[in-house]
């Protein structure tokens, strides 16, 4: 089966590199002639927006996935009247719209910090007067790895953060003080079929993700499975999808989720039995899911704005490095790698080793 994926950057590298075991054959399309999924597909250069650049896209592939969530969703459900796209537009729809994020959220039960929709300056300090500072200003779309949000922390901060993100429709949301980050990776079939990876618990720089540590029967296991549940029953999805939680005071709020294979999710790679990339692939392919139980005990951190040596990396015992052919660019995820180890202790200890090479 050939699949097509829009976007050509790493997370579409690893689909190829996730599925082309599997009999998997991959069509990118990115308007970056150098886009580092190139070296698994055939690449397609152009703009998601081009009507005749989509229509050769489509001719050339049996099913449609994709890599981001800011692709336009025009484009998408174009390609949807041609052939099978996975996850959904509807679902792509919902997760690049905060407001509409959040409100599936409230109206699935699923726990949220309180928000409200603002569109100009007067609603914006309406809502922080009735929600409260600090809170957290943020577009409700185009936002990712810390982009398009600001932190209101007094009445001062308002007019300059509303400047400062364009004017733009925004969401205002509560500060969560939470204990901790953490996000759950769902897959769900094409025959319904639903499993999850164990939890991971995340920490971010700049917004950014840092660190993510699988986390084999987290406390928290249970209740995020549940929400997840939730979404990909509503959403009838296809593929994974990935739910960001804070918890905070014994209970989990739901933060976003992303409509595809996550960052938080790259230590299945060598951490479980099955990658969140084979099993995307394995659900829009509609064959079964794989296990994914985890192998020992992993984590992952993210190589951000500069790539260590590889050997310096791979010196390090249970370690795995991954470069994903980019241009150093501050900011850029560059690379990352996976410590995998037979017990927590062991692995902590190699997951600062790691550390030690990117701080």
């Amino acid at each position: 089966m050939r699949i097509g994926i829009l976007g050509g950057g790493q997370l579409a590298r690893m689909l190829g590199l996730g599925g082309i075991p599997i009999g998997a054959k991959f069509v990118t399309l990115d308007p970056a002639a150098d886009a580092c999924a190139a070296v698994v597909s055939e690449h397609i250069t152009g703009n998601y927006g081009d009507i005749s650049i989509l229509e050769r896209f489509a001719s050339k592939v049996d099913v449609i996935t994709y890599e981001f969530e800011n692709v336009p969703a025009k484009s998408v459900k174009y390609l949807a009247e041609k052939k099978p796209v996975y996850p959904s537009p509807a679902a792509l729809e919902v997760s690049c719209d905060r407001l509409k994020e959040k409100t599936l959220f409230r109206d699935l039960g699923i726990g949220t910090p309180n928000f409200s929709a603002v569109g100009n300056i007067y609603e914006l300090k309406s809502a922080a007067r009735e929600i409260g500072l600090p809170s957290v200003l943020k577009t409700r779309t185009l936002g990712y790895d810390g982009k398009g949000q600001a932190v209101l922390r007094a009445e001062s901060d308002i007019e300059a953060a509303w400047e400062r993100l364009g004017g733009v429709n925004c969401i205002l949301e509560a500060f969560v003080p939470f204990t901790r980050e953490i996000s759950v990776i769902a897959v769900r079939s094409c025959t319904g079929e639903i499993i999850f990876y164990p939890v991971s618990e995340n920490t971010h720089k700049n917004g950014i993700l840092h660190k993510a540590v699988c986390t084999p029967d987290d406390p928290m296991q249970k209740a995020a499975e549940e929400y997840s549940r939730k979404l990909l029953e509503e959403l009838d999805y296809v593929g994974v999808l990935a739910l960001e939680l804070f918890e905070a005071n014994g209970k989990l709020l739901a933060n976003e989720i992303a409509p595809r294979v996550h960052n938080t999710g790259h230590w299945s790679i060598e951490g479980a039995n099955t990658s969140q990339f084979e099993n995307h692939i394995r659900a829009v392919m509609g064959l079964p899911l794989g296990d994914t139980s985890p192998v020992e005990f992993s984590a992952m951190v993210n190589f951000i704005g500069e790539i260590p040596d590889a050997s310096s990396v791979l010196s390090i015992k249970g370690a795995h490095f991954h470069d994903y052919g980019k241009e150093a660019k501050p900011g850029r995820k560059l690379g990352h790698a996976t410590v995998r180890r037979p017990n927590k202790k062991f692995m902590l200890e190699g997951l600062n080793e790691v550390l030690a090479l990117v701080n």
